[in-house]
């Protein structure tokens, strides 16, 4: 029993005691954790203070759900990936959050848009590409250009854009089918 008790305690196993109402055990699990997690919002949000923000979000909505983990659908860490993930989605949805004070970021954005339409305006007029994106509408040829062309990810674009992200997924998935069977 003494043996058992010098085991590290898993992500499960602090998840379980925090389910139970342990403090000591989301401590724990924050500091195991949270850097990690940080990283992930931050690759979504672009934002390390935001990403805070959805990390420390989970953490609570965590403290208020353990319960409902279930260890045969996936692992402690990947339900905290995946609750964090979805805070992150959420918070660039509900745009709430957006400081549109950030006249760099915005103005980064903006030239991002001007570099996709530049890059379209490029394409020869014969090309078959060309082609095929002057028949998209005008918002999905923006959208698949801001992601394929600029690299911005669809929370990013979204935001160029000022849609919801639901929108911009959508438009990009219709334009990106449209494009292959107008190529292929």
């Amino acid at each position: 029993m003494l043996h058992a008790m010098h085991q590290p305690l898993t992500t499960e196993d602090l998840i379980k005691r925090i389910a139970k109402g342990d403090r000591a055990a989301l401590a724990l699990l924050f500091e195991a954790e949270s850097g990690r997690l940080v990283a992930v919002a931050q690759r979504l949000l672009r934002r390390r203070d935001l990403a805070e923000e959805a990390v420390q979000e989970t953490f609570l909505a965590l403290w208020r759900r353990a319960a409902s983990f279930d260890a045969t659908k996936g692992t402690g860490r990947g339900w905290l990936t995946v609750s964090v993930r979805n805070r992150s989605l959420n918070m660039l949805r509900d745009g709430a959050r957006i400081d549109h004070e950030d006249t760099d970021k915005l103005a980064e954005l903006g030239d991002r848009m001007a570099d996709a339409l530049a890059a379209y305006e490029a394409l020869s007029a014969r090309d078959a590409l060309r082609f095929c994106l002057t028949a998209l509408d005008e918002k999905k040829r923006e959208a698949v250009l801001l992601c394929y062309v600029t690299g911005l990810n669809h929370g990013e674009a979204a935001a160029t854009m000022q849609v919801p992200l639901g929108t911009m997924k959508s438009w990009v998935r219709r334009g990106v089918m449209a494009l292959q069977e107008c190529l292929s």
